[in-house]
């Protein structure tokens, strides 16, 4: 289920890459759904959403434009060096906003889920 979840996430966030474009928001749109689909898989396993995520969110993470930052700053190109700094700072807020946004919208189908039964009963016990 973990693979399952981690495929979904890496496919979104390629397909958005190669049709669409911007690393930033294909991170933040593969995250998203790596969260939504790490909620629905903790749901039908009964175990921790956190089993899903992380191991789902390794490919996203930012591991090569980190490398050229710390090699450019080695080798005194200071300039490369911030330009690849601020691509890491925006994917690393990107995949924080996409599990942000993923967990707002579980909040917010739960509330909606517990109104909407609510009501139905309301309505079932009006009805006798």
């Amino acid at each position: 289920m973990g693979g399952i979840v981690s495929v979904m996430g890496w496919l979104i966030y390629y397909f958005y890459t190669q049709y669409v474009g911007g690393y930033i928001e294909a991170n933040a749109l593969g995250t998203f759904s790596i969260g939504i689909f790490g909620i629905v898989a903790s749901r039908c396993k009964k175990l921790p959403v956190i089993i899903f995520n992380i191991p789902a969110l390794v490919p996203l993470v930012p591991g090569g434009q980190a490398y050229q930052v710390m090699k450019y700053l080695a080798t005194g190109n200071y300039t490369l060096a911030k330009s690849y700094l601020i691509q890491v700072v925006f994917i690393a807020g990107a995949i924080a906003a996409g599990f942000l946004f993923s967990e707002f919208a579980n909040q917010l189908f739960l509330r909606l889920k517990k109104k909407i039964s609510i009501k139905k009963r309301s309505l079932f016990k009006a009805s006798f």
